[in-house]
């Protein structure tokens, strides 16, 4: 068994997967640990796109308004799963490379815990206070009723979504890569499957696709119950691991603070972009970027792939002292997701309308689209860096600059731009601000991530021996 240490706790056979994470050159192991979170990924990312698409064709561009309106919801609840997801993985991969085993099951139990929490609440008060939220999120009277109904849905299925993008977290942390691919590729197959069976079939419209989101998910969630209570994790909770602990509660408030409150801003962003939206193009403006969003999150994903298969060695082999090998899987993870930004930049500025019209026929969305999307993805080819130095951060513990990182591109570079530039350039104004924020916040990226590179010279040669667990 390569790379792994079996172990007996209570009787019970498991599996160590972490040991692989400082022993397997770094090279191999990056694509060990990438791959599956990538084509678990980009399962995700279709089912997101197929979902507007069935909507777009099977209830039109106000239902495809409605998906947009209620994205600051689902936005809320990943940046809590995010958070807290990320927070306690990055304490359990630092626990497992220093060989402090028992604390990162209490990590986990911890996450558990903190999950049942924060989705109660949040089902809860969206639920009581849904139409209003929504006009606050920028619907109009003609998008209020389709955004209303899918999120009733999504708001019920809350404690599957957050329970299943946290804990698949932990699962890469142990090093076991596989599992967290399959946990989103059940949901997403799941989800494709179920949209036109819902949408068309049953006649549930924009209803049916938010059903379908959330059945998936509770299928993905039975799934891991299964994978960490089965005996297959070697982080398996006992029930005192499940009593919130302040010092574990803290740690992963900090460290998963850069992602957490980078994706509640997102909602933040979103509101403001869609208000704006709404104000110099109506209707059809915020159909249009709902569908462009969409593609560009399809770009985004194998990114983050690459970010959640690098962060489980950065992490282990920071806790175990191995710093050759940390900057190895930053310098390579860069260089990777650069190439695909690069790809996927060239690829949009080249067929925009023909990607349009795979997830509508509406005349009016493609017209505006196009143009839009060229002026969007100008500066992709920047955002590779941006994702890794943001992973690395979160990775190594070290909460502000991660933070920073977080909020630059997005809050304190977009949505100031949001606000200055249609005054002055109309809807084109709000398109351009993309791009100028990706480029300054890249410029300022590279910066902090050249410099902490530096800083990590390991002075042990390559391939040293640490501790065995």
């Amino acid at each position: 068994m390569s790379g792994e240490f079996v172990l007996y706790v209570k009787g019970v056979l498991m599996v160590d997967h972490s040991a692989q994470l400082g022993t397997t050159p770094v090279r191999q192991l990056l694509i060990r640990m990438s791959a599956p979170a990538m084509v678990g990924l980009m399962v995700q990312a279709l089912y997101n796109l197929t979902d507007t698409i069935f909507v777009g064709h099977g209830v039109g561009s106000l239902g495809i308004a409605g998906i947009a309106i209620s994205f600051p919801i689902q936005i809320l609840v990943m940046a809590l799963a995010q958070w807290y997801g990320i927070g306690c993985s990055s304490i359990v991969s630092r626990r497992l490379g220093e060989g402090d085993r028992e604390e990162a099951r209490l990590a986990l139990g911890n996450l558990f815990t903190l999950v049942i929490l924060f989705s109660t609440l949040i089902a809860t008060f969206g639920s009581l206070y849904l139409p209003s939220l929504l006009k606050i999120f920028g619907a109009t009277e003609g998008i209020l009723p389709y955004a209303a109904a899918y999120s009733r849905t999504i708001l019920f299925g809350t404690p599957f979504f957050m329970f299943a993008m946290a804990t698949n977290a932990v699962v890469r942390a142990e090093g076991n890569a596989r599992v967290a691919m399959w946990t989103m590729i059940i949901s997403g197959l799941l989800n494709i499957a179920l949209d036109p069976l819902f949408i068309y079939g049953f006649k549930l419209g924009i209803q049916g696709a938010a059903l379908a989101t959330v059945l998936s998910q509770a299928t993905t969630v039975l799934y891991l119950i299964y994978y960490f209570f089965g005996g297959r994790s070697s982080l398996r909770s006992q029930p005192h691991h499940f009593r919130l602990k302040w010092h574990i509660f803290w740690e992963a408030t900090k460290v998963g603070m850069g992602s957490g409150i980078r994706a509640s801003a997102s909602s933040f962003t979103v509101i403001i972009l869609n208000t704006a939206l709404a104000r110099y193009g109506g209707d059809i403006a915020i159909a249009t970027f709902g569908v462009i969003n969409r593609m560009i999150m399809f770009l985004f994903l194998p990114m983050f792939g690459i970010v959640q298969g690098m962060m489980p060695i950065v992490g282990y082999n920071y806790g175990a002292k191995q710093l050759n090998r940390v900057r190895q899987a930053v310098r390579l993870s860069n260089i990777v997701t650069s190439i695909m930004a690069t790809g996927a930049t060239v690829l949009f500025w080249a067929i925009p309308a023909l990607l349009l019209r795979v997830f509508t026929r509406d005349p009016a969305v493609i017209s505006l689209g196009a143009p839009a999307t060229r002026i969007i993805i100008l500066a992709f080819p920047t955002v590779g860096v941006q994702v890794v130095a943001a992973g690395m951060y979160q990775a190594l513990g070290r909460a502000f600059p991660a933070l920073v990182l977080a909020l630059l591109r997005q809050v304190i570079l977009l949505t100031p731009l949001i606000f200055l530039l249609p005054p002055q350039f109309g809807l084109s104004g709000i398109w351009m601000s993309f791009p100028i924020s990706d480029g300054i916040a890249a410029v300022i990226t590279g910066v902090m991530l050249v410099h902490l590179l530096r800083q990590m010279r390991d002075p042990r040669p390559e391939g040293a021996p640490i501790h065995p667990s």
